[in-house]
């Protein structure tokens, strides 16, 4: 929170006395982003960050009206900024004068035209820049929203383990986090309620998997939105953990029932305990027009109950919540996922212990010449590296170190060409090799790359080359790993 005024304004309106939050939203495109964003900027700066803006900056009010000065000389609105959040660099300006970040950001959904690498490690390397980038900037704390965690002890489901995981990173600098723990969220463009409403709007008879009678507590995007406006202004959530929920504890079976019911829909239920959750994904994305990458992790996670602990918070705001059927009457279908033509593939490889960021990315060379000798070739020096194959006498690919950008953990380089880059004005082509969850492991990106031959020829040539060699180097760094495991038992 801004200083307090001197002593002759004792007595007035706090609002008066206080200087307007710099609030920053990571995901402002995403629909709890939007309404947020709108509902913040009635009484804060809202630095509303995202990839698809057409300009740098463009102030605004929370109706889109410019953008209105208060005597302390902050501005209240909201200001959206053009920023790429895979790029350290971007986001730390980005974050400049920020009191608060939000953080609402996932990676379900493909971002690039092509894109490897699981969400589980794009979401890890997402949320390590941007506590990186918060540190850097002096952010005072950080509100994310993840999901909510089984209280039974059961081995998390990727999707809940990887929401786990950022909440962890996000923390691992030292800035304070509150942790708002949601289940379904109900809202415009919510991905998991229009699979619901597409389930039962294109199924006459729906069939139940052992999955759907798992219980959870839905809760309305603006009651997500009152929450997150409150932990953004309240600093004892500051370190905290929320759990939220609306008033209804539901079955997935039920919330089916009650769409059907909203939408006029007669649609018989049967129970069929043996389709499994592979089977599951499949006609889920068959029937509903979703990717499978993006089905999977919900319905994966869906095994679990999803009933919150305790909502201290809400009791605390005197938040009683919106019914399932008033959020669902509001609700409306999700837009389409913006895909970028460039390529980001990311992995997550083992780091042996005693090892940096910048011993496994100068051991990626010097290990791809030894595991076919002759073939390729590699020339290293301290501005980088040219990648190559012996019957080609242009490297493949020319990469130059970013000194000012690398550390210990975090080994940056620019693909600056080479026969297999091509040419985008416009763009920041890289790898990176970045240490993560305290050096256990090291993520492998390479970023914003296009490729110069032909898109489809691309994708069955060189991409998965080069997962597979990834993947290789993976497995070569956990030998590494268990011989050092075994030499220290």
């Amino acid at each position: 929170m801004g200083e307090q005024a001197d002593s002759e304004t004792e007595g007035t309106d706090v609002l008066e006395t206080m200087e307007p939050l710099r609030i920053a939203i990571a995901g402002a495109a995403g629909f709890v982003g939007q309404a947020l964003a709108t509902r913040v900027a009635k009484e804060a700066q809202v630095i509303a960050l995202g990839r698809r803006y057409p300009s740098a900056e463009i102030a605004g009010g929370a109706d889109g009206s410019p953008a209105e000065g208060d005597s302390t000389g902050r501005r209240v609105g909201i200001l959206r900024k053009r920023c790429d959040l895979f790029s350290v660099l971007q986001t730390e300006k980005a974050l400049q004068g920020v009191d608060v970040a939000v953080y609402l950001v996932h990676s379900m959904s493909p971002n690039a035209r092509l894109q490897q690498g699981s969400f589980q490690d794009l979401d890890l390397l997402l949320a390590d820049n941007f506590a990186r980038a918060a540190k850097h900037a002096g952010v005072k704390r950080i509100v994310y929203l993840g999901g909510l965690l089984p209280s039974d002890g059961t081995k998390l489901s990727p999707h809940l383990a990887s929401r786990f995981e950022v909440e962890q990173t996000l923390g691992s600098t030292g800035i304070p986090v509150t942790a708002v723990r949601a289940g379904l969220v109900v809202g415009a463009e919510g991905s998991s309620l229009n699979l619901l409403v597409h389930l039962v709007e294109r199924l006459p008879i729906m069939i139940c998997p052992s999955w759907t009678a798992s219980r959870t507590q839905p809760i309305a995007l603006g009651d997500v939105v009152e929450i997150l406006v409150h932990c953004c202004h309240d600093e004892e959530t500051a370190g905290r953990v929320c759990d939220v929920g609306g008033p209804d504890v539901l079955s997935y079976r039920e919330m089916m029932q009650e769409t059907a019911r909203v939408l006029g829909r007669k649609r018989p239920m049967i129970p069929v305990p043996f389709v499994t959750p592979a089977l599951s994904e499949l006609w889920v994305s068959i029937v509903t027009g979703n990717s499978r990458k993006l089905v999977r992790p919900l319905i994966e996670s869906l095994r679990h109950p999803m009933v919150a602990e305790d909502l201290w918070v809400q009791k605390k705001m005197g938040l009683e919540g919106t019914t399932f059927e008033e959020a669902l009457r509001d609700s409306l279908r999700h837009s389409r996922i913006y895909k970028k033509s460039v390529v980001r593939s990311v992995q997550r490889l083992a780091c042996p212990k005693g090892r940096s960021a910048t011993w496994v990315g100068e051991e990626y060379p010097r290990w791809l010449k030894r595991i076919l000798p002759g073939f390729f070739t590699a020339d290293v020096d301290e501005d980088g590296m040219r990648l190559g194959v012996f019957f080609i006498k242009k490297p493949l690919l020319v990469l130059s170190r970013r000194p000012n950008r690398s550390d210990s953990s975090r080994f940056l380089l620019s693909v600056d060409g080479g026969l297999l880059a091509g040419k985008d004005p416009g763009g920041d082509p890289r790898l990176e090799f970045r240490s993560t969850l305290k050096g256990q492991y090291v993520i492998a990106a390479l970023q914003d790359f296009e490729p110069r031959i032909p898109w489809w020829f691309y994708a069955i040539t060189q991409a998965p080359l080069h997962a597979s060699i990834m993947w290789a180097y993976g497995r070569y760094l956990r030998g590494l790993a268990g011989e050092a495991s075994k030499h220290e038992g």
